[in-house]
């Protein structure tokens, strides 16, 4: 079977056809949000049809201190491995601080959202299955304290992300002002990697 056509927007590869493909994550599309933090899919889930991994969803996200995902609970287990930095895991209204090699399992129905802590960008590792079809987004006063609660609980999405940026909305990001493709750049160069 012939690989995936992988193409560059302006922000990094992104698959453009369903196959096979290999990809360097300095060299993946990234995304971009302020207050969502910077993101790398390795699909191409924004285009017309979109390029999505069928059985599971992997993405490497990069937060800076206060930014935040958006709380919610889904019918899919999920696995986090805090890469490098510090985050704060607000799961089932309860705060956990992680730092890196931590690993968070969710199992389906679990409450939760990351939140950037310490001193600078934490970087996690999010990989979920695609089996189910639920996803809900609960209120909570923990969550809301870091602007990461919905003000009503829904499980429609719009109506989640009707007031929070969410990724894709402004387009992809390029590489000046992705600080999450930025930061892996400078920490493979710090390693010694190409």
């Amino acid at each position: 079977m012939p690989g995936a056509q992988l193409e560059d927007f302006g922000s990094g590869l992104t698959p453009v056809t369903q196959a096979w493909f290999v990809v360097n994550v300095r060299d993946a599309e990234w995304w971009f949000s302020e207050k969502r933090g910077a993101r790398c899919a390795f699909e191409s889930e924004y285009d017309d049809p979109p390029v999505e991994f069928a059985q599971f969803g992997i993405n490497v996200t990069v937060l800076e201190p206060r930014q935040t995902g958006l709380y919610h609970v889904e019918s899919n287990q999920e696995a986090f491995l805090v890469l490098s930095g510090e985050c704060a895991l607000l799961v089932e209204d309860e705060e956990r601080r992680l730092g890196p090699w931590d690993f968070f399992h969710s199992s389906p129905w679990t409450e939760h959202a990351f939140v950037g802590a310490g001193e600078g960008p934490c970087v996690i590792l999010m990989v979920g299955s695609r089996s189910g079809t639920g996803v809900r987004y609960p209120m909570s006063e923990l969550a809301a304290r870091y602007g990461a609660s919905v003000a009503e609980e829904t499980s429609d999405w719009r109506q989640a992300y009707a007031t929070v940026e969410r990724f894709g909305e402004s387009g992809r990001r390029t590489e000046l002002v992705c600080p999450g493709r930025r930061f892996l750049q400078a920490s493979f160069a710090l390693t010694g990697h190409r």
